[in-house]
């Protein structure tokens, strides 16, 4: 059972998770500068392994009938029915005394609440809703709840538009860095459709095959990397920029073997004019072509395809990210320009999972 703890203020909130031993986290750039409110924090620790997960932007029914309940008990100071509200282990960390405490505390401050308007459903399961206060201030109240409608979580933030904000996307024409078809297995804004969704780097990142009529990405057993008909194809840049990272010397997994100890494995970043890193990684072990330093035109020769790092099949994986260094980088949601996706030609598209991609008018 995964435990987290949430901090429930005025101030943004941050989650850890015990598991993995992040930090805990503070911010101090409150832009609702209101010091006794910061009276009512509290630390709580609950359980979300019943959560409802989903990044479905449709408000599920559970929470429309929850937030509104919790609505209208906050205005009338029922405070003891939102309590009731509560599972069992909510209830254990945040005693009646305490709740009472807290939404009185923010009764006091900021009013009554007037309206509560879905925005959506983070990554956690958060449902997030913009909520305006009688005083006229607007923040943000995230519920998450068990799948018996009861409330597992609780925060109430400086408000964050999630409709408005959407995903940052790639400015540079690109094409694809490849020259025959491809096939997409993971790609696209849905965590069930990429496993990289969840890195703040590598959220809009896709891996690419070379598959046969049945589907398959090799011939015979695929026992050897050479089995797989994207080994060793080339990779080109697909647009100009400024190679600023070279990694190689990384040696080729056998098929179903991995390299946990340098994730990428051979690895090739390039800058873009406008300050875009396109990350490819997994290359073929001395078959990067390209240097530091070095300015690439758009179809230059970068390296073969590969099987190296964290690989368990000789793929492409690609993704754009807004720094140099992926530990400090947010991702990029990356077009290509002119490609035909699945047998049609498209101006332009994110390519996502399943999709049979190639160029439309090559490099």
């Amino acid at each position: 059972m995964r435990k987290y703890c949430l901090v429930i203020c005025t101030d943004r909130h941050w989650m850890q998770d015990k598991n993995q031993h992040h930090p805990h986290i503070t911010d101090n750039h409150n832009p609702y500068p209101m010091t006794s409110f910061h009276n009512y924090i509290l630390i709580i620790t609950l359980s979300l392994a019943m959560a409802t997960a989903t990044t479905a932007q449709t408000e599920p029914d559970i929470y429309k009938e929850a937030s509104a309940t919790y609505q209208k008990h906050y205005n009338a100071k029922a405070y003891t029915e939102v309590f009731n509200m509560f599972d069992e282990s909510m209830k254990e960390f945040l005693p009646l005394a305490e709740t009472e405490k807290f939404l009185s505390g923010v009764q006091t401050q900021i009013g009554p609440i007037k309206t509560m308007e879905f925005s959506g459903v983070d990554n956690r399961g958060f449902a997030l809703y913009k909520t305006t206060f009688s005083n006229g201030m607007v923040l943000g109240t995230n519920l998450a709840l068990s799948t018996d409608s009861k409330i597992i979580g609780l925060a109430i933030n400086p408000w964050t538009d999630m409709k408005a904000a959407g995903p940052m996307r790639s400015q540079t024409p690109m094409a694809l860095p490849f020259g025959e078809e491809w096939t997409v297995i993971w790609g696209g804004d849905l965590r069930e459709d990429n496993h990289h969704h969840d890195n703040p780097a590598q959220k809009y990142a896709i891996d690419a095959v070379i598959t046969d009529e049945n589907g398959i990405s090799y011939k015979g057993q695929g026992f050897d990397n050479e089995d797989y008909y994207c080994f060793g194809k080339p990779l080109m840049a697909p647009c100009a920029g400024e190679v600023v990272t070279v990694v190689d010397g990384i040696p080729d997994n056998r098929p179903g073997r991995m390299n946990p100890y340098f994730v990428p494995g051979n690895t090739v970043v390039i800058k873009t004019a406008n300050n875009e890193y396109l990350y490819f990684a997994h290359f073929k072990k001395h078959s990067i072509v390209v240097k530091e330093g070095q300015q690439v035109e758009k179809g230059t020769l970068l390296g073969l395809c590969g099987n190296s790092g964290n690989s368990s099949e000789a793929h492409l994986h690609f993704h754009i990210q807004d720094a140099q260094q992926m530990h400090e980088a947010t991702a990029v949601k990356g077009f290509f320009s002119d490609i035909i996706v699945n047998g049609d030609k498209v101006e332009e598209h994110a390519p996502v999972r399943n999709d049979k991609v190639r160029n439309g008018g090559g490099f």
